[in-house]
Formats: structure tokens, sequence, C-alpha cells
């Protein structure tokens, strides 16, 4: 069967991922010609900024290099710009002359930057910042020339802003709105980012209308005038105030044109044998600049050319999550609310968060956050499936449930994500997708996973959560960076280890304090860092660092654990697992009083009283009157008994008692992650004392100590550490290495993880054989935690803590 012969003018992102999709619905269909206006094959324009700013070379962000065109039998005209489609004959004509007939045509020829009809746009140095040729322009200018005007305050506007800077650059950024990226943010947003930028060293001038640019007489720009009469100098201006489709070719060739070439709902044109995909493309009046739009474009472009033509492209519902010079935003839907709107807004100007959510007719319909997205892809979700938040309204500013526990190595999220569930935004790949291509291909690295399924290969920002998918699915031998060499997040370049070391050598005691001396990239942190930072100051001067509540979680924050529908389970904590029946009845109490849907026995041998509302839980832990049972924090959680030889004919030892002491010895203490303990009476283990982070078995002549177990997501078994002949020998030789671990785990590592990295001899060697040291390590602890106090009581008892738990009231506009 005769090919029948397909061509593609524009090689982008959105044109050539539309092959991509095509070769896997119908790879021998066509004989395929690419006309390319720029000399390069491929290349992710996402990351232009990153190479702008140094941070990566072209190199790395070429999506398709020509061996890839090559086996798929690509013609490709590079450097090539088409400048006729002879409809009549179906050919197209290169300004070379190349002619290329076709049966099917796609038409990608993207968008053009908007250089401002102004005297001076014609000068050397005046330039537009949209491809490799316009960065490469302002790498060589800054090498040579001093001051530089941005005009546009959008995300490109400040990305090349802040290249420029970092390549020693003297930047104003000039912006016609009353606030940055006024199109993401709304106006307490952009004021902050723009009090960010200003920290590091750029300049603004804004609400600002630029008039003329000045000529140098040697016809360069050497100065911008403004329409009040204002002047400042200039070597280099950057037009960075928009996009317009670049539609001229195709309206050219009579095709139908309205702000872009109009498509229908297959990407078709008014010509059946011509389609159209990304930001030329102007489908329902609308051209969109996100590449997720124009991804789902391609994939339903490719479904048509592949004779398949079932699916339909009806628009997009966008967001926007980005990352500006570090500073993370996010923001959805209508996020400027109006009339019939209720908003709710979290301000924390000091800290760098703020957030918005606005509510009609108890639909989430927009977010705006600055600081802190985390939340952003649940906010999302709620947005474009319209959930009803009417039952969830006063919790729902803290976010997803799960931000409460991150679990096992920070792998729950992938691991209770649906296969439905979507990753990656730019590329639409659901984790489903991701599995299959790990299992069926044999994946092994993140790298490789984004080639086989373009997850992560975009704008970057779900590259840990793909690395998550991969470990859970192909286990140890998944081929990750580990964590001791990757930095702690993107706000600094030094890792975990490198930041624990500081602060202990140089006395670092506060937050700020430790992000100044380290040269933090942001001002404030961000969700990431801010908790490993506030573990790190605590756990190392516990007597002089004060804690942040405001970098802990939300479970740590409310000292409950949030659930799905906004609610929290109340565990009181049972020394031992052991009750007595006047505990039963308070709880029975408090059940009745307020209403608790479910009462439930644990795993750990407690009792949890779920379905409590945020607001009644000072009430519920004055009417319980029992300690915390710290069960949702990176604490200290449970120390698991069996009966022992007080009551078991096969108990050998008072396991018990022993739980009990443990417990009480522990209580309140602060940890790189949970912290669960187990006491058996005898060799039968009733306690499961082989699976837990430190484990005791009683034997006839004394105590076994296991360490490192793990009874989470994957069983891990404990490592035999020493046998000891007293209950006191099990408390200095237990906390010593509790105490061990506190000091010199990263953040969110459990035990058995830090295990693995430094190795069982080293903490043998620590504790078993340094007798010095062990009782150093025991003392250091027993001192930490003679500084905590019941958080639930000192919540019934501090009028100020009190407040975090009082509902937010919410005033229509």
């Amino acid at each position: 069967m005769k090919k029948l012969k397909l061509v593609l003018i524009g090689n982008g992102m959105a044109g050539v991922r539309t092959l991509e999709e095509l070769f896997k619905l119908a790879p021998d269909l066509y004989d395929v010609t690419v006309f390319g206006a720029e000399p390069h094959p491929n290349y992710n324009r996402i990351l232009l900024s990153p190479v702008l700013a140094g941070e990566q070379t072209f190199e790395e962000i070429v999506l398709n290099d020509l061996n890839w065109y090559a086996e798929h039998a690509i013609e490709l005209h590079l450097n090539r710009r088409v400048t006729e489609i002879d409809r009549q004959n179906r050919r197209v004509i290169a300004e070379d002359g190349t002619v290329a007939e076709y049966d099917r045509l796609i038409i990608a020829t993207g968008s053009n930057p908007f250089i401002l009809p102004i005297p001076g746009k014609d000068l050397e140095g005046v330039i537009g910042y949209r491809d490799i040729a316009d960065t490469q322009a302002m790498i060589d200018t800054a090498a040579t020339h001093r001051h530089a005007v941005v005009i546009g305050g959008g995300l490109l506007g400040l990305e090349a802003a802040n290249g420029l800077k970092l390549r020693g650059m003297d930047v104003t950024v000039v912006h016609i709105g009353d606030w940055l990226m006024e199109r993401q943010l709304d106006k307490t947003a952009g004021n902050l980012l723009q009090t960010a930028l200003e920290s590091r060293g750029l300049n603004f001038l804004l609400p600002k209308q630029t008039a003329e640019l000045l000529d140098d007489g040697n016809g360069r720009v050497c100065a911008v005038r403004f329409a009040d009469g204002d002047q400042i100098p200039a070597d280099l201006v950057v037009m960075a105030a928009g996009i317009r489709p670049n539609y001229t070719l195709a309206e050219s060739a009579g095709l139908t044109c309205n702000r872009g070439l109009t498509v229908d709902d297959t990407m078709r044109t008014s010509d059946p044998d011509i389609f159209a995909v990304g930001e030329c493309a102007a489908h329902r009046g609308i051209a969109y600049g996100l590449v997720a739009p124009l991804f789902e474009q391609a994939k339903v472009c490719a479904n048509h050319l592949a004779l398949q033509g079932t699916a339909e492209y009806h628009g997009s519902v966008t967001s926007t999550k980005l990352k500006v010079t570090g500073i993370d935003l996010f923001s959805a839907g209508d996020f400027m609310g109006g009339e019939g709107c209720e908003e709710i807004t979290l301000s924390d100007p000091i800290g760098g968060i703020y957030k918005k959510l606005v509510i009609r007719d108890d639909i989430l319909v927009g977010a705006c956050l600055y600081g802190d997205t985390a939340d952003g892809g649940w906010y999302f979700r709620q947005i474009r499936e319209n959930h009803n938040v009417s039952e969830i309204r006063d919790l729902l500013m803290f976010g997803e449930h799960a931000i409460g526990d991150a679990g096992h190595q920070g792998q729950d999220k992938a691991m209770l994500m649906s296969d439905e569930m979507e990753v990656c935004g730019c590329n639409g790949v659901c984790k489903g997708t991701i599995v299959k291509a790990i299992t069926e291909n044999n994946l092994l690295s993140v790298d490789e996973v984004k080639k086989h399924t373009k997850a992560a290969s975009s704008c970057g920002s779900c590259t840990g959560l793909v690395e998550q998918i991969l470990i859970n699915t192909v286990g140890g031998a998944a081929d990750v960076k580990p964590k001791s060499e990757k930095p702690v997040c993107n706000c600094t370049d030094h890792t975990h280890g490198f930041v624990r070391q500081a602060i202990r050598e140089q006395h670092l005691t506060t937050i700020p304090e430790a992000m100044t001396a380290l040269g933090w990239k942001t001002p404030n942190g961000c969700a990431t860092c801010r908790p490993a930072l506030n573990y790190y100051l605590i756990s190392t001067w516990p007597s002089e660092a004060k804690d942040d509540p405001q970098s802990r979680f939300i479970n740590e924050r409310a000292h409950a654990n949030i659930q799905k529908d906004g609610t929290y389970s109340v565990i009181p904590r049972m020394w031992g697992g052991v009750t007595s029946a006047a505990e039963l009845r308070r709880i029975a109490d408090v059940a009745d009083k307020y209403k608790v849907p479910m009462v439930k026995v644990t795993g750990g041998q407690r009792i949890d009283l779920l379905g409590i509302k945020k607001q009644d839980l000072p009430g519920v832990w004055k009417d319980l009157d029992m300690p915390c049972g710290h069960a949702y924090g990176k604490s200290i959680r449970t120390v698991k008994t069996c009966v022992g030889s007080e009551f078991c004919r096969f108990g050998t030892q008072n396991s018990t008692q022993m739980g009990i002491d443990l417990e009480h010895a522990l209580f309140g203490m602060w940890s790189p992650h949970k912290v669960k303990l187990a006491v058996s009476g005898c060799p039968r283990n009733c306690a499961e004392s082989g699976i837990k982070d430190v484990g005791i078995i009683g034997v006839d002549s004394g105590w076994e100590l296991y360490i490192g177990g793990n009874g989470g997501i994957k069983t891990e078994a404990g490592e035999f550490f020493t046998k000891v002949k007293t209950a006191e020998e099990v408390m200095e030789y237990s906390l010593a290495f509790i105490e061990l671990y506190r000091q010199e785990a990263f953040y969110l590592e459990r035990t058995v993880h830090y295990m693995q990295r430094v190795g069982l001899e080293h903490i043998k060697t620590a504790i078993l054989d340094d007798a010095e040291r062990r009782k150093g390590l025991y003392q250091q602890l027993m001192f930490a935690l003679s500084l905590e106090q019941d958080p639930w009581k000192a919540r019934i008892e501090q009028t100020a803590l009190k407040k975090e738990f009082e509902r937010i009231p919410v005033a229509a506009l």
C-alpha cells in the first residue's frame, strides 16, 4: 500500500508531539516531511530560562535529537521557512524553493513575540524572547554590556530579568500593569513577588508606559524613555510584553482565521485536509499558550490523522504552576473572584506564604497560591471536577489530607494515587501510563521514563513524583540519585547532610539565620525545606532553637490527623497499650457528647476517635483528660506490648512494664520520621517486635534488641542489634540508638533507610563499642525531652494557642 504524504510546518513542541502521538497509532501510514524555521531539532522552549541563567545547556533541553527524525524516516528541512501553501496543488514551498507535496498538512507555526510599535523598536540591542537565538543574543550581550531593560512583568519577562541579573547585568523590569503577573496572580501575590525579587537586586517600574527607545548614534539602543518623560539607560531591551499567534502563512493561503488559525473540535481548519495545533490555532475563539492544552490538541489531531476519527478537543481548563526565580506560584480558575463569590485567604508576608481560594455556590472556582504550592494539584482537581466543598470549607485552606504524613520514605503520595490520576499536567500523563511503561520496557531511571512517556520532560515540576512511582514499581533496582547526594530542595544547592553539619558547626538557631548563612536562593524557603530546617534546628539546639509551627505540616500544627472529609481523628495515649475503666468511660462520654461517627481500635493498641471537627478538638482533649498520642507527627508513636510474664504462661520477661517505661521516657519526642517500638515478653513475639524501629524481645537471660524494622508499605525485618540483661540497659541502649538516629538521619528518613545509608556497623561502633558516647547520647535525649510539654494540655490551658482551632469567618463580597 502506498503511503500517504504528511507535511508538518513548524518543528516545535506541539507539532512534533503530534507526530509522536501519530507514530503510536499508525507508524507506517505516512511519509513525513518536516519544515523548521530554526536550525535546530525540537527543543523545550519552557526551559529557555534555565539556559539563560546558566543552569542548563541547549543540548540538555533538546527533546528530539536528529537521530529521532532519522529513526522515523522523517525528511527534515531545518532553517527553512515555508512561505507559501499551494492548496490547489496540495504542496508547500519554502523560501529557498524547496517543495513538498502533501495529502495531509499540519500547521504548527506557533506564535511571535509582541514588539511594541514605538520609535526605536528596530535598533540593535532590541529583541524579543521566544527562541534559543534570542537567548543566545542575551547571553552574548550580558558579557559586554551593563544595563538591561525588560519590558513586560509576566512570567517570561521575569525569567529573562532573573537570567540577565545572574549574568551580571543591572536589570530593570518595566510593566504597564499595577502588579506583576496580573494574569496569574492577584494584587497581593503580585506585590509579594515584587518584594521578593527586589531583595535579589531586580529593579521595577510600574505602572509605567514605554514611549520610545533612544539611539546612541550608532544604531544601537542606549536608553528607554517613558510616556511621563522619565528616562533610564539601556544597552539591551527585551520585549516580553506578550505573544501573538503566527497565522500569517495560513491566512495568505485563504484559510479561515480569527485571532488565530480557526480549528474545529478535530483540530481541522476550514480545509479538511489541513490541521493546526499549538499557539497558532484558535479553538472556539481561544489560542492557548500553555503546553498542556497544546499536547491535548496534539493527541486529538493524531487520532484523526491516523484515520481513527473518534477524539474531540473541547478546550482546556488550565492551571498555572510556575517557579519564578525559585519562588513557587500556582493559580487556577477564577482566582480574582467577583460578584457572588466568597474568598478565603491566608497571608503570612514574613513567612512568604499567601493563599487565596474563591468559592461560588459551595464550589471552589479559583485558587491563587504564593510560596507554598504543595496542594495546587489537589485544588485544581476540585475546580476541574466541580466538587462541592461545603463540608470541608473550614479546612479547605490547609489542603489535601495526605500532606500531614509523607509516609514510608515520602512515597505514600505516589502509592496512594490511582492509575487514572494525572502526574504530569504538561503532557497529560497519568500514573497508570507511567507504571505500564516501566513494567513493559523494564525502565529503571527517570530519564528512561521521560523518554518513553514524556512525563517530567517539560517544566519538570513532577520529577519527584515520577521518581517515587519508579521506586514503588521496581524497588531497589531504580537508578535514582541517593538522597544523600540531592539538595534539600530547589531553594538550595546544599544536601541534608551539609545543612545539618552547618547548623552544628555555625551554631545556627533560627530558620532565617540558617537561610542567610547557607545562601538560600529563596528568601523564605518552601514547604519542603522549612519543615526540614525546623527539625534540624530544634533537634540540634533543643534549649535555644524555637519551634516554628508554621514550618510544620497541618497535622503537627493541629495535633490531630486530618481525614479526607476535613475532620480529624484523635488518638489519646495509652501507655504500653494499657488502659483503665475510667479512661474508657471518658472515651465513651466524648464519643456521645461530640457525636463521634466512628470509634476504632488501632493496630498500635490504642483507641481512635474519627470524624471530629477542628473547632471541637480542644474540648475533646479536655474532656478525655488523657495525654496526647502523637499519632499525627514525625515523633514517637506507640510502644506496643504483649502481656508478658505478668499473665502469660509463656512470658519470660515483664514486657508490659518495659513498654510503659519506654513510652513514658520517650513522650513528646520529635524525630526525622515517625518512630514505633514494641516489646514482646518471649520469642513468640506477639507484639511484632521484629518489624518496629526498635524491637525488644524477652528471653530467659534478658532482652534481645532489634533496630530498623518497618511494617509499612514495604515490610522490613529489623536487624539484630545486641543482647542485654537488665531493663535499665534496654532503656539506655534503645534511647541511645534513637538519639543517634535523631542526630544523623535526614528529615523524612525512616530508621530503615538511615541504617541502609550509614550501615549497621557504624551504629554498633557508636553505641556498643563506645560506652561513653552511648551514655552521652542517652543523656542528650533525656535533656531534650525534659523541655517538651503535652501539646494537648498546652492548647487547653493557653488561650493564644487556641486560635488555631477557631473557625475562619468567610464574608461574601
